[in-house]
């Protein structure tokens, strides 16, 4: 599983306009060739059927979407240009904080964070180690990574969830120091959402209702991580942190999705069997008619709307966000 949204970029933010430095290391969802009807049937990189909510927040920056994924740069053209200019993802599909999360086929948090290190080595011999520092202590880090994890836990006969969420906590701390160390001071964190709500575990139930133990799940380590930003912004002089309530977003939504224009809330627009979460999406699967009123564009993942509405209120709200709002977080 990948979450709702992914993560975007490392910004700078220069007499009002925004320049994309590198981006910061997150969940992604790069490499996937599902169909995406709003491009014109072309692979986009993306579990939606358009932009994300981390393009949606790079937009908010100045830019177009998000900047381009960090193994499809380095082979092609020197990667410190990419990353002094456009900026390079180092996120994946399905990875997680622990190393162990689908180990197979992602990139999990600590070998982002090598690839970060590698990329600011490129950058300080072409640019000089100072104009780095400047840059990266003025730029925007956005995390979003976390669901995978929990939801491999919950598959696993395992019940030791406090030693879990050590775990976790232990190594998102790790990470977050790691990156104040090479010089990032502004963080924008995305909790955990209702993962016992997406499609794919509604059509595991009679009912199709939520699944509150998957839910509870993410609300603890949901917990863990507001405990843990406080502790490591006194440790650490000059770092500021906007953590956006993306569980709460998806209650108030869920609550009253009319009132956010939504006429499905537990059913896949792409894809196939129950609530339509029983196959993926693919190019022959069945769509809705109006992908706007969706909330899942997949059985897992959100719909470009969807992505919309949960950037806006992360920028802009500071009902969803604290103690800064992602705008305030990206001031000069």
């Amino acid at each position: 599983m990948a979450e709702l949204a992914l993560a975007v970029a490392v910004a700078e933010l220069l007499r009002g306009v925004a320049q994309l430095v590198s981006v910061a290391v997150a969940e992604s969802v790069a490499g996937v060739e599902e169909l995406f009807p709003e491009r014109q049937g072309e692979p986009t990189g993306r579990f939606s059927n358009g932009y994300n909510v981390a393009d949606y927040i790079a937009k908010t920056l100045g830019f177009n979407e998000s900047p381009p994924a960090y193994l499809s740069v380095a082979p092609r053209i020197p990667l410190s240009l990419t990353a002094l200019t456009g900026g390079v993802s180092y996120a994946s599909g399905d990875a997680g904080i622990l190393d162990s999360t689908n180990a197979w086929n992602t990139i999990p948090l600590s070998k982002q964070m090598s690839y970060f290190r590698s990329t600011k080595a490129e950058m300080e011999a072409r640019a000089g180690a100072r104009a780095v520092s400047r840059l990266l202590s003025r730029s925007f880090f956005l995390f979003t990574v976390g669901s995978n994890d929990l939801v491999v836990f919950a598959a696993a006969p395992d019940d030791d969830v406090a030693a879990f969420y050590g775990s976790l906590v232990a190594n998102y701390s790790a990470a977050i120091t790691d990156l104040y160390r090479m010089g990032a001071r502004k963080l924008g964190i995305i909790n955990v959402g209702l993962i016992g709500c997406v499609p794919r575990v509604r059509a595991l139930h009679a009912t199709g209702a939520c699944d509150d133990g998957l839910n509870q799940l993410a609300a603890g380590f949901d917990g863990a991580l507001r405990s843990l930003l406080p502790t490591l912004a006194a440790r650490l002089p000059g770092l500021a942190y906007s953590l956006a309530n993306n569980y709460n977003l998806m209650q108030v939504t869920f609550a009253n999705p009319r009132a956010s224009g939504y006429a499905s809330i537990d059913t896949a627009c792409c894809g196939g069997g129950r609530l339509g979460a029983e196959t993926d999406c693919r190019p022959n699967s069945m769509l809705c008619a109006d992908r706007g009123q969706f909330v899942f564009w997949d059985r897992v993942h959100a719909c470009q709307r969807a992505g919309k509405l949960s950037a806006a209120a992360y920028y802009d709200g500071g009902l969803f966000t604290a103690p800064l709002t992602f705008k305030q977080l990206t001031r000069p």
